[in-house]
């Protein structure tokens, strides 16, 4: 579990705002659940078979002897919600989205902490392919508007009940001519969640699962007919995809649709999964709610905003003026004028320990204001003052009572062309 300081959560509050404003343009409504639920949700959820469940939810008893968890992941919460609160009976079609801490006590790498942050989307009541394809295209344009292109969209189907578990026995007899190469999480895998193996990391395991038969040549006629009809789609959009039948995700919540975003970016070493989500039509119902048809994804900020810092962009807002005061007598004018100019709507600095005037143009300096104004007796008793550019260039005349807009009339007009 880390700390964000400043200097890094000026990423994280733009990739968030970026978010909110992409999303709000498909008509999707943030939900905020807690960060603990019923550890019995995930069981039923996200598959007591699963790595999640098994080995990296943080559980522990409650003092009324309840078993609780923090959340490993935002889906399994926001269906609950959507149950508890009978949103079914109050839309045809919901379009939620998320943002928060997730917990999962798992081995560490770049970009994934134990705790760690998800943003996510869920759309509930549209079976159609093209709400899978709206998922997806919204992904893209956040993407897209936060600048990251070297992310390519992976997708695959994983059938349903009629044609996974004919899949599910071509896979397992594949698996049993090598089971004395799989690792030992994997022999559990091959008999209580075989799917499970193709998303193994271990080398040798991928080696195998590479070799197994291929998921979509067993998908029966109405899978295939959505499949076919999600690339129509994606097609229409012109949004570029590669086929890749072994996306599985971790989940065993997932039907038919499922996607991975995988960036290769050297910050977060070899190619990396920044996000998936995929398609959950049975989850509702087996949580006790109404037989609601669902398709979501989620999203690592983490990863996200350490793709964005290595591409050097500038993300936290320029200090507009830093105010000095020049002599004792002038540090409580400098204050009140510096409350004033923030109420105006500027962001203003002031070292309030005062000091030499030089230990205060220092701090102005690495503050990295654009200009500086220096008040003293000769200032007071004028009302007038020099604005200073930090970047160099001439003085502005200025008077006090105007201060405000001469700052930001001086922010707008453009740079004076360097000295040849």
């Amino acid at each position: 579990m880390n700390d964000i300081l400043p200097g890094d959560v000026e990423v994280w509050q733009h990739v968030e705002r970026t978010a909110r404003d992409v999303f709000g343009r498909f008509g999707y409504g943030e939900v905020r659940t807690p960060m603990v639920e019923d550890t019995a949700l995930f069981v039923r959820s996200v598959g007591e078979t699963t790595d999640i469940v098994g080995k990296e939810m943080y559980t522990f008893e409650d003092k009324g002897g309840r078993s609780l968890s923090l959340r490993p992941e935002g889906t399994a919460p926001a269906a609950r919600a959507y149950i508890e609160h009978s949103i079914s009976n109050q839309e045809p079609i919901t379009r939620w989205f998320y943002m928060g801490p997730m917990f999962r006590y798992e081995r560490m790498k770049t970009g994934r902490y134990r705790q760690f942050h998800q943003i996510g989307a869920e759309g509930y009541g549209s079976k159609e392919p093209a709400h899978d394809v709206e998922m997806m295209d919204m992904v893209v344009q956040l993407l897209q508007k936060l600048g990251l292109t070297d992310v390519s969209l992976n997708i695959n189907s994983l059938g349903d009940d009629t044609c996974r578990p004919a899949y599910q026995s071509r896979l397992v007899e594949h698996l049993r001519a090598h089971v004395d190469e799989l690792c030992a999480d994997c022999k559990v895998r091959l008999e209580k969640n075989p799917l499970r193996v193709l998303d193994c990391k271990n080398e040798r395991c991928q080696q195998i699962a590479n070799a197994a038969p291929n998921i979509t040549e067993s998908l029966c006629e109405p899978c295939r007919a959505h499949f076919d009809e999600v690339r129509r789609k994606l097609d229409v959009l012109g949004i570029k995809y590669v086929v890749n039948p072994r996306i599985m995700r971790g989940l065993d919540y997932y039907t038919r649709t499922t996607f991975e975003f995988i960036a290769a970016h050297p910050a977060l070493g070899t190619a990396s999964t920044v996000g998936g989500g995929g398609r959950y039509d049975k989850l509702v119902k087996s949580l006790g709610g109404p037989d609601v048809p669902a398709v979501g994804f989620g999203l690592g900020l983490d990863r996200l905003c350490l793709l964005l810092k290595e591409s050097g962009q500038q993300f936290a807002p320029p200090v507009d003026l830093f105010i000095a005061a020049a002599d004792e007598g002038s540090s409580d004018v400098a204050f009140g004028l510096v409350s004033r100019m923030r109420r105006e709507g500027l962001r203003v600095e002031f070292d309030t320990r005062g000091g030499s005037l030089k230990s205060q143009m220092k701090r102005a300096d690495k503050t990295g204001a654009r200009f500086t104004l220096v008040l003293g007796q000769n200032e007071r008793d004028s009302g007038q003052a020099q604005l200073k550019p930090m970047a160099g260039g001439d003085s502005i005349p200025v008077r006090l009572d105007d201060l405000a807009s001469a700052v930001r009339e001086a922010i707008a007009r453009p740079a004076a062309p360097a000295a040849s």
